[in-house]
């Protein structure tokens, strides 16, 4: 295929560009990436079958400036890395924070996902405590200016005045409701990761 100089030239350029953000990726993973892109080009010829300098430059606006298009790539690769991480919670969250770094709705996640694991983790806690703090561990409700609130409480330190809610209840419902916590937080967030992938497939991937 004869392709112009200039062309050829505008192609090379942008895809040096996209090389040089895509970092994280292995050498021949950024080969691949990019060897793929330039055959998306060239198989974008004008009107009359060849490519020209104009077709090129129609393929590339549909693409998306350089550095947009390498974030699209890295964050499929954080999501893909969260996608395989099946339900280890730290795996998920090491995925959630490549993603975070790349994308608001991914930073959404991650601080959804990490209240959700942390009330899970409490909840545990003062299940697993009951036991060796049973006056002070527990779910309170606490006077507060006038009204109350409620606070979970792992038996360290004095609790202000107020009343325990679930006494030796706590452990169970505890336990159950922080197992709850974790597996709906995990599944949440795969779900999220799921459901953004599909909505943003890769440009170079589009027809």
């Amino acid at each position: 295929m004869t392709i112009p100089v200039e062309a050829r030239d505008r192609l090379e350029d942008y895809l040096l560009s996209v090389r040089r953000r895509l970092r994280g990726f292995s050498p021949a993973e950024i080969d691949d990436i990019v060897a793929e892109l330039r055959s998306h080009v060239l198989d974008k010829p004008d009107a009359e079958g060849a490519v020209s300098l104009a077709s090129v430059e129609a393929a590339l606006a549909s693409l998306g400036p350089p550095h947009q298009l390498a974030a699209q790539y890295l964050t499929e690769a954080a999501l893909s890395r969260t996608a395989a991480a099946g339900r280890s919670p730290l795996a998920i969250l090491r995925g959630l924070l490549r993603w975070a770094a790349l994308s608001v709705v991914g930073s959404v996640v991650l601080i959804t996902s990490l209240v959700g694991y942390l009330l899970g983790i409490c909840f545990f806690l003062v299940a697993l405590l009951k036991p060796l703090n049973p006056h002070t561990a527990g779910l309170w409700q606490i006077a507060d200016d006038g009204g109350s609130v409620f606070s979970i409480r792992l038996g360290f330190g004095d609790v202000a005045p107020g009343r325990e809610l679930l006494g030796w209840w706590i452990i169970p419902i505890g336990l159950l409701i922080g197992y709850g916590l974790i597996v709906l937080t995990t599944r949440l967030a795969q779900w999220s990761v799921k459901a953004y992938r599909k909505s943003r497939a890769l440009p170079n991937r589009a027809t």
